[in-house]
């Protein structure tokens, strides 16, 4: 199984942020979508980074309630590690899991085409073991 197969379930479209925007919004962007990650883009409309619930907690820890009115830009993480839709779903949770990313966009000839979750690869997987599972008693069985 690949990436393009988890996206082939989820809705066609990239939510994001412009570059500018406060960290405020962007925690109410990702209440109301119920999502745990969003990029964040420059003023061209590329990606330029990505903010995560985990990244406004902390730097609310860090630096106190007032960081809500400052812009995503001041916390985003910048250097964005990206998979493409043809990465295996095995290859893309070793990585997460490795470098502790719990969202990870994917890219197609330099253009965001989306973003799953470790959520998402996690169910992918599981998927995946059941149908194998089953296949497996059905030989046995009809064997």
């Amino acid at each position: 199984m690949t990436v393009a197969s988890i996206l082939r379930g989820k809705p066609q479209r990239v939510i994001g942020l412009r570059e500018t925007q406060s960290v405020a919004e962007a925690a109410q962007l990702l209440a109301k979508e119920n999502i745990g990650a969003v990029l964040v883009t420059g003023s061209g409309g590329d990606m330029i980074g990505i903010v995560s619930e985990r990244d406004i907690v902390r730097a609310m820890a860090a630096r106190g309630h007032g960081v809500v009115d400052q812009p995503v830009s001041s916390l985003m993480t910048k250097d964005v590690t990206c998979c493409a839709p043809e990465d295996s779903v095995a290859s893309t949770m070793a990585l997460m899991t490795e470098r502790r990313f719990r969202h990870l966009p994917v890219r197609k000839d330099g253009k965001i085409i989306g973003m799953i979750s470790i959520g998402d690869v996690v169910k992918r997987r599981v998927e995946d073991a059941e149908s194998e599972a089953t296949s497996l008693r059905d030989y046995i069985v009809n064997a």
